[in-house]
Order: C-alpha cells, then sequence, then structure tokens
C-alpha cells in the first residue's frame, strides 16, 4: 500500500484529499500544525503527523518511509504582510521540496492557484503557460509564482502543480460563506449585471485530480489548470446558489471602474499605514468578480485522464443541503 503525506490536512481541500487517497486504497498520513484537528482525523484511521513545514527538521521526520507528498497546506488569504507569504508558501515549499529530496520521495504534488492569472481584463480558455510571472496583484499571488519556480528547479524529484479554480463544497470558508454574508449585510456587488463568465471547481473533482497527479506517468514535470469545465455567468450561479438556499439574492450594480479605484486607494492607504486586517475591498476581489475568466483543461483531460464526477448542480445543491441542516 503506497503511503501519502498530505499537508494541511484538516483544511477545507486537505480534508477531502484524504478522503479521496483513503477510498482508493492509500495509506495517509496527515500532517498539520493543529493537534486537535488531527485528532479528528486520526479518529478516521488516518494516521498524523503534528508538525510545522516551515520547520525543516519536522517535515523531513514526517517525510521518513513516505512514497508521495501532496503539498495542499499554504497561507490562503487576500491580505496580510508579504514575509508572511514569502515564509509559508516559498519558504516552506523549498522545505518540503528538501525533505522529499532527501527522504527519496517518489513523486511531489503541489497545489499552486490560477489566481496568478488574475489582472483587470477579461480572459478566456487561459491555459497552463498564459501567465505574466511578474504578477503581484497581491502577496498571495506573488507567492505562489516565486513557490512555482522553485519547484521548476528541481532535477532530483518527479514534480506536478495543480491550478485549481475557484474551488467551493460542503466546508468551504470562502466563496460562498462570504457571498452569503454579503447578500445578508448589503447586497451581492454585480459589474456588469453579472454577465461575467467564471469558471468553478466542485472540491471532490480537485481531490480527484490531485489522485490523478500522483498515478499518471506523463504528469511529472506539468502543470495543470482544473475546474468543472462548465463556465457560468457569475449572475446565473448567484441565482441557483441562493435558490436552492431558499433566500432571496440582492444586488447592487456598481461601476466597476470606480470600484477598481477605490480598491487600489484602499490598499495604498492599508499599505501606508501597516495595517494587516484584510480591507472590505482589494483590487483581487474586484477583478475576481469583475471580470470574465475562464481555464483550458484539455492538457489535464489528455494526460491525466481528468474527467469531473460532480457537476457544478451537484455541488451547489450538496452545499445549500448542508447549509440549511446546520442553519435551521
Amino acid at each position: 500500500m503506497k503511503k501519502v503525506l498530505v499537508t494541511g490536512a484538516y483544511g477545507f481541500l486537505g480534508k477531502y484529499v484524504v478522503n479521496e487517497l483513503k477510498e482508493n486504497n492509500y495509506k495517509v498520513v496527515a500532517f498539520g500544525r493543529n493537534k486537535e484537528l488531527l485528532t479528528k482525523l486520526k479518529e478516521q484511521n488516518v494516521d498524523v503527523f503534528v508538525g510545522d513545514f516551515c520547520n525543516q527538521k519536522d517535515i523531513e521526520k514526517a517525510c521518513k518511509g513516505i512514497d508521495y507528498v501532496i503539498h495542499v497546506g499554504a497561507l490562503s488569504t487576500v491580505w496580510g504582510k508579504r514575509k508572511d507569504f514569502i515564509e509559508t508558501n516559498v519558504n516552506g515549499t523549498k522545505n518540503v521540496l528538501k525533505a522529499c529530496v532527501k527522504n527519496s520521495v517518489k513523486r511531489f504534488v503541489f497545489v499552486s492557484s490560477p489566481s496568478i492569472y488574475a489582472g483587470s481584463v477579461d480572459r478566456f480558455n487561459i491555459n497552463e503557460s498564459e501567465y505574466d510571472e511578474n504578477n503581484k496583484l497581491n502577496y498571495y499571488i506573488e507567492s505562489k509564482i516565486l513557490a512555482e519556480k522553485e519547484i521548476a528547479k528541481q532535477k532530483n524529484i518527479e514534480t506536478v502543480i495543480i491550478r485549481p479554480r475557484g474551488l467551493f463544497g460542503v466546508g468551504d470558508t470562502s466563496i460562498i460563506p462570504r457571498l452569503i454574508v454579503a447578500n445578508k449585510k448589503i447586497g451581492i456587488p454585480l459589474f456588469n449585471d453579472g454577465k461575467n463568465v467564471v469558471d468553478l471547481t466542485c472540491v471532490e473533482n480537485v481531490a480527484l485530480a490531485l489522485r490523478l497527479a500522483l498515478e499518471s506517468k506523463k504528469a511529472a514535470g506539468n502543470v495543470y489548470n482544473i475546474t468543472n469545465e462548465e463556465p457560468s455567468e457569475f449572475k446565473y450561479l448567484l441565482e441557483k446558489l441562493f435558490t436552492d438556499l431558499d433566500h432571496n439574492p440582492k444586488y447592487l450594480n456598481i461601476s466597476l471602474k470606480f470600484m477598481l479605484f477605490a480598491s487600489k486607494t484602499i490598499e495604498r492607504f492599508y499599505k501606508t499605514f501597516h495595517i494587516y486586517k484584510e480591507p472590505t475591498i482589494t483590487q483581487y476581489t474586484i477583478c475576481t468578480l469583475g471580470f470574465s475568466q475562464t481555464l483550458n483543461i484539455d492538457k489535464a483531460k489528455k494526460d491525466l485522464k481528468y474527467k469531473p464526477k460532480i457537476t457544478l448542480e451537484e455541488g451547489i445543491y450538496k452545499y445549500a443541503k448542508d447549509y440549511k441542516e446546520k442553519h435551521k
């Protein structure tokens, strides 16, 4: 039985990765700093290792006897101190790579981000090479690009990079919860009446793609976009979500040009006065909500034989059902 170490194993994506691997007869070692959350995984017959991948000794010890590593753990937010993003997402990734090489791990799979494609322009059918290496829209994006560069340097281990777009599902702590909160408070900002086209991915499909990245011989040394391959207008997805939630959506039709200017101004103010709490609006958020962005996943379909196992409609329904049960 092949043994896989999963960093960030108790996070939103990490838990789905652990389940996907378990269901396909892998021995899983869940790695992370939070002992209490790891204990919950241990109760599900998963081996655990309490440690910090920013600590070289911890990750080297954890990688002993491991066949594969899926590096899910990261500082994943749109705002914060640059040094924290570099320490966790760049130096931490270098630590994991060094530990893999030292322990003769067969393959390292890295969860990157298609946020590296982000900008204030509509983009369609983006392939894996079509990004600006100097994109510094936020520190998270910069750190993911730098981490990918470190991975590309590796010659002593097989590496695979996965860029999953817009993860959501039961347990989501980011996309849908923010939309629900915004709808309850002031309404959801709409630009161009919500006609911008977006790609989303059910988290179960991302977990599937990561397992396939371990198994495909063709994957070594490659980068893959992952989506549900169901590009849809933003407003259509919102209507579907709030219908399933039995909520009435509220929309705010706002000038995209004004909001881009406002977000730049607010970010400049926050940086000048060293405010590290996330601003109400950021340039990245406005770019994500205001512009179309769809990804080409032909490479993943060809090399990984990737095919989504859950549709967007099914994923939204599952989320809404779980939400309603928890908020009766």
